[in-house]
């Protein structure tokens, strides 16, 4: 298994790209210039790639990645996790994309979103497309029988 992740040196995933490395994971940070120059990039992975901007950082992790699991995070946790969720929606992404639920982090977010189905604003396969385990060999193994999800409608190659 390899890595590819936001670049960064701190925190929660400054720690999981060390521990990955350790492991003998090959490990890609993606990282912005701007990130870069106030000295946050991790300069240890196995390759760090300096882009222009945080939506080419986002789009280059997506592309590289067989799928997206999230920890727990913050603002930009969510944002990269809702931004990749309307992606499944209208078919510009169709990997897994998993949330481990860390000491029940995201058991609020589970529930959200099951009330948006009830309440009509989320069609319940794409509810279902966005998978849930507290055990991370059970993540990967719903990761695993993840069949892409049907988009909510299908936009030609060059609207994209």
């Amino acid at each position: 298994m390899s890595l590819i992740y936001g670049g960064g040196k701190a925190g929660l995933m400054g720690a999981l790209a060390d521990s990955a490395i350790v492991a003998g994971a090959t490990v890609t940070g993606i990282i912005p210039d701007f990130m870069m120059e106030k000295e946050i990039g991790h300069t240890g992975l196995t390759e760090l790639i300096v882009v222009e901007s945080m939506h080419e950082r986002k789009l280059q992790m997506h592309e590289l990645s067989d799928a997206v699991v999230t920890l727990p995070g913050g603002f930009g946790t969510f944002e990269e996790l809702f931004e990749i969720l309307t992606w499944i929606q209208l078919g510009l992404y169709q990997k897994p994309v998993g949330i481990l639920n860390v000491n029940g982090y995201y058991s609020l977010l589970e529930k959200q979103l099951d009330r948006m189905v009830i309440e009509g604003l989320l069609k319940q396969e794409h509810r279902n497309g966005l998978l849930f385990s507290t055990e991370l060999d059970e993540l990967f193994n719903l990761m695993h029988q993840y069949k892409p999800i049907k988009p909510l409608f299908h936009l030609k190659k060059d609207e994209t």
